[in-house]
């Protein structure tokens, strides 16, 4: 009997969680966003699991249990509106603040656009029920009033690895002496003046997100949906956060709800079309692939002179180069293929592949590691000067800041490259450690959304940091009161010692007077 009843909970408990309904949310119209959000909500799905996803790529062939919601027509034009004011000369100019201002923009303008979606809007007012809302985290608090709406558990997805923008949410520490704002463009082994650079980049994010973004986006909850609760009361109520760090990042310290599945997109390599894979194939010596991922428009951000500078220096190498280019290019080398769009992941997995030109973006470096490809990074923007410096320290890769970019130092970086082998052992020793799982980081995503299902939320793994004051949270008020106990002894002491002074000094004045 007691067998029976213990087979029975478990058989209830699979099923319970076999059927779930899950709500996926990853509104940024980026194929890599959505890449990373599509990976998990197809393999929700393919577990029997309900899925609706809200994204900006719904599928052209419907996909078993899963139901797109697209907001890309509400999203793209006012996206495209910043994309267009947004140039390489711009955000070089801009102060760190500046910069964390325009990626305020960027997730107001989706958070506010997705709300206001016309089939957003029919999903909320629907009242439908579901058992989990996972939430791609991308400076939009204000959707975290989905799963209050849904009467669901909430787990958020961060695009990237843990930084202050997530760690306030979960109480997570970051010792600025050590783990590096992903703004910094520092590796974990910094000297005293990047330490200190280091604290105030982490600093003024705080204050950043609790005076500006913050304040901003319950300000837009309140627009959009008014009878909603204040945003304060739902920041904190997320069950677990998954992010996405790769094996070239060093350690940090983590919260027990807060999991690193980095790669979890990650495949092995598929069939290339046809030409593609002879232009590979016939590779003798070696192909390069260069991308600077699917945000960034190579034929946008090159000026004419430096697409002259890598030009030329293509034209003096044996390898092939496979360069993603949006536009034709008169000028190219034989030993060039430009193309507008490429599977990116494949071609960095093929054998012939030397080395990977890349603007440092996350997936595009995580996909080289995995693939044991040498890494020259150009970073541009946010957190590609951190990635590429990260390759830089592992020794699997060279760094050229996409400013100073010229004939001269990308000649001598790529042939660096290409002719010193131990950045291949590096990426190839990298690469195994990326490996060396046991199991897959996307079975484990999906094991963590499952666990948090069949756990009511886990709240067992919730800290309980979250419930304290930021100056309960760092000992301010314990530093405060020592300092007050500190100073009130300090001043006993000083009163006893100037009274007993006084008195000595009446007691010699009286036995002077009598002698």
């Amino acid at each position: 009997m007691k067998y029976q009843l213990l087979f029975f909970t478990i058989l209830t408990t699979i099923e319970f969680v076999r059927s779930a309904k899950i709500l996926g949310v990853f509104p940024y119209c980026s194929h890599s966003h959505f890449v990373l959000g599509f990976s998990i909500m197809k393999e929700l799905s393919s577990r029997g699991h309900s899925v609706t996803f809200i994204s900006c790529y719904p599928q052209k062939v419907p996909i078993e249990n899963l139901r797109d919601i697209s907001v890309k027509d509400d999203i793209s034009g006012p996206l495209q509106a910043l994309h267009i004011r947004m140039n390489i000369s711009t955000f070089s100019q801009m102060s760190y603040w500046t910069k964390l201002e325009a990626g305020l923009d960027f997730g107001m303008t989706t958070t506010e656009a997705t709300l206001k979606s016309k089939s957003v809007q029919e999903l909320i007012n629907s009242r439908e029920k579901f058992d989990l809302v996972v939430l791609e985290h991308f400076a939009n608090e204000a959707l975290m009033i989905l799963p209050h709406i849904f009467n669901s558990h909430l787990i958020l997805v961060a695009p990237g690895p843990a930084t202050f923008f997530t760690n306030y949410l979960m109480a997570n520490p970051a010792p600025s002496s050590y783990v590096p704002s992903f703004l910094s463009g520092f590796s974990s082994k910094m000297g005293i003046w990047q330490r200190i650079c280091n604290a105030y980049f982490e600093l003024a994010g705080n204050i950043f997100i609790s005076t500006r973004m913050l304040p901003e986006q319950n300000a837009l909850l309140k627009r959009v949906l008014p009878d909603t609760p204040d945003l304060g009361t739902l920041l904190y109520n997320a069950s677990m956060m998954l992010v996405s760090s790769h094996s070239i990042s060093d350690p940090i310290p983590l919260q027990q709800n807060i999991k690193d599945i980095g790669g979890y997109h990650l495949s092995a390599p598929r069939p290339l079309p046809m030409e593609i894979k002879k232009f590979m194939d016939n590779a003798t010596e070696g192909v390069i692939v260069f991308s600077l991922g699917s945000h960034i428009k190579s034929d946008r951000w090159f000026s004419a002179e430096r697409l002259r500078a890598i030009l030329n220096v293509f034209s003096k190498i044996k390898q092939k180069v496979i360069w993603k280019f949006e536009s034709d290019l008169e000028e190219k080398p034989e030993n060039v293929m430009l193309l507008k769009w490429l599977p990116q992941q494949d071609v960095l997995g093929h054998q012939n592949t030397v080395a990977f030109i890349t603007h440092g973006g996350l997936l595009g470096i995580t996909e080289a590691i995995y693939h044991g490809v040498p890494i020259l990074g150009l970073p541009i923007v946010w957190d590609q000067h951190k990635n590429a410096e990260e390759a830089v320290h592992t020794g699997m890769g060279l760094k050229i800041d996409f400013l100073d970019l010229n004939d001269k130092n990308f000649d001598n970086a790529l042939n660096e490259l290409l002719n010193n082998p131990k950045y291949r052992e590096h990426a190839r020793m990298r690469s195994k450690i990326m490996r060396d799982h046991p199991m897959k980081r996307l079975d484990e995503a999906i094991f963590w959304i499952e666990y948090v299902i069949r756990h009511h939320g886990a709240p067992h793994m919730r800290s309980s940091a979250i419930d304290l004051s930021w100056y309960q949270l760092y000992l301010i008020d314990i530093l405060f009161l020592l300092i007050l106990l500190s100073s009130l002894i300090v001043l006993i002491v000083y009163t006893f010692i100037r009274r007993m002074r006084i008195r000595t000094g009446e007691i010699v004045k009286n036995k002077t007077k009598v002698n």
